[in-house]
């Protein structure tokens, strides 16, 4: 919601109206946490060591970004990392379900596919994410990345990673519903890493991540175009469409107009018959969702990350002392 992220005394009236709601979201999830934290909850710790890539509020920060480049460091030193989701926006006709070349983001949703055409490595959906990582563990896997699930304390995790849109940071810093919330800011001081995506964070745990284009690349059929840099209109269906517009303008990439959609959400019928003929720009996470209907001019701009040897070097640091403690 727009006002989690403008001055509080513009909607002081509707804040106070859901801080009850937001206090009592509070007390149920420190409760919860505290339950489990206790034992007094079934939490299930798999053999081989667990990464959650998370945050602490409601809305896209860059996780999946984090998390290719984590599959790709691990690949690069020998691990057999899988990914483990929980499948968000999509309904796979068994569980756990896992990722191939002929999956649909209808049943596996966004994230895990683009996850997968990127990486090729092994990854798995499924609501019950102990389920998806027990999978992993019988398929040779020897290390899990959880793609979210900061909150989910049923399943056991050995590092902890969250990831902080520098750009809108932690809204006015109330829980839910009142704020974008659902852990205090409290939180992030016992995470094992803070990687900020977009600028620096003032926190002695916190790594800069940025996000670098890699060429244009039409929708239909993946191939990269050089020569294209005037759009009719740029959409974003992601937890912050503003960066994207923003970063399409610091590209050079001139767009009519833009289309803003909520988070995994598709175009409407009508928009998608508009825009067919039309020549669009969108991020990869959107045109998965287009790879067989989308117009000839329909292309999509992907990006790498680049977090600083520090990250990986205090990453594989604590992970090295997990698989030597176990």
């Amino acid at each position: 919601m727009k006002f989690w992220y403008q001055a509080k005394q513009q909607h002081w009236i509707k804040i106070g109206l859901l801080l009850p709601l937001s206090g009592l979201f509070y007390l149920v999830a420190s409760a919860r946490r505290l339950a489990f934290k206790l034992s007094w909850f079934s939490s299930y710790r798999p053999p081989i060591p667990v990464a959650i890539v998370g945050n602490i509020s409601v809305g896209g920060n860059g996780k999946t970004p984090v998390v290719l480049a984590l599959v790709e460091a691990a690949k690069q030193r020998g691990f057999k990392p899988a990914v483990v989701s929980r499948g968000y926006g999509g309904k796979a006709p068994y569980y756990p379900f896992v990722v191939s070349s002929t999956s649909q983001s209808a049943e596996c949703g966004d994230e895990p596919l683009l996850i997968y055409q990127r990486t090729k490595c092994l990854v798995i959906v499924d609501p019950n994410r102990s389920a998806a990582c027990k999978a992993a563990v019988e398929q040779g896997s020897d290390l899990i990345i959880c793609d979210d699930g900061m909150q989910h304390y049923a399943l056991q995790r050995d590092i902890e990673i969250a990831v902080v849109d520098a750009q809108r940071g932690l809204g006015n810093g109330l829980c839910l519903p009142a704020g974008p919330l659902r852990e205090t800011a409290s939180r992030l001081l016992v995470v094992d890493l803070i990687v900020s995506n977009g600028e620096p964070l003032f926190n002695a745990n916190s790594h800069l991540l940025q996000l670098r284009a890699s060429g244009l690349r039409r929708v239909s059929d993946q191939q990269q175009v050089t020569d294209v840099t005037q759009f009719d209109a740029a959409i974003a269906g992601i937890g912050n469409p503003a960066r994207f517009f923003d970063s399409l303008t610091v590209l050079g990439f001139a767009c009519k107009k833009q289309v803003s959609l909520d988070d995994h959400k598709h175009l409407s019928e009508e928009q998608h018959k508009e825009l067919f003929e039309k020549r669009i720009i969108m991020t990869e996470k959107d045109a998965i969702k287009y790879r067989h209907t989308a117009g000839n001019e329909w292309y999509y701009l992907p990006v790498d990350s680049v977090l600083p040897d520090a990250f990986y070097q205090q990453f594989f640091s604590l992970l090295q002392e997990k698989i030597h403690v176990s």
